[in-house]
C-alpha cells in the first residue's frame, strides 16, 4: 500500500530528525537540495527573511482555517476562503523556494510507522456513517 509513499519529517536546527511528537527518529539520509550559501552576519539574510515569512504564512493559514470553521455569514465565508487560498498558496511557494535552495531539509518517514498509522486509521473507518467503501 505504501511502497511509493514518502512522508517527510522536518529536521530541526541541530540536524536531528524529529517526529510529530518531538521524539528523535532513526537517522536516515535527509532529502534536500544543495544549500545556497548566505552571509552569516547579525543582519537578516535572504534565508532569514524567507523563513520568517514562511512561519508567518503557516500561522495565518492556521488562523484562517479556524475562522472559516466558525464563519456564519456566507459572503464573509467566501471572502475569507479566497484569502485563505491565497495565503496557503503563498505558504507553498515559500516552502518550495526554501526547499529548492537547500534551506528546508526533509527526512523520509519509516515504512513501519507509515504502516502502523495506516492500520490505526483504517480501523476508524468502521465508525464512518457511510460505510468503508472509500477507505482502501
Amino acid at each position: 500500500m505504501f511502497s511509493n509513499l514518502s512522508v517527510m519529517a522536518p529536521i530541526n536546527n541541530n540536524n536531528h530528525v524529529t517526529n510529530s511528537c518531538g521524539g528523535k527518529m532513526m537517522n536516515q539520509q535527509p532529502i534536500q537540495n544543495p544549500e545556497t550559501q548566505v552571509p552569516k552576519t547579525p543582519q537578516m539574510n535572504d534565508r532569514d527573511f524567507i523563513n520568517d515569512l514562511l512561519a508567518t504564512e503557516k500561522y495565518m493559514t492556521d488562523s484562517y482555517s479556524t475562522t472559516l470553521n466558525e464563519a456564519s455569514h456566507q459572503a464573509l465565508y467566501q471572502d475569507l476562503l479566497g484569502i485563505f487560498t491565497e495565503t496557503q498558496n503563498m505558504q507553498r511557494e515559500l516552502y518550495t523556494v526554501m526547499f529548492q535552495k537547500g534551506w528546508y531539509k526533509l527526512e523520509p518517514a519509516e515504512q513501519q510507522k507509515l504502516q502502523q498509522s495506516y492500520q490505526q486509521f483504517k480501523g476508524y473507518a468502521t465508525q464512518f456513517p457511510y460505510g468503508t467503501s472509500t477507505v482502501q
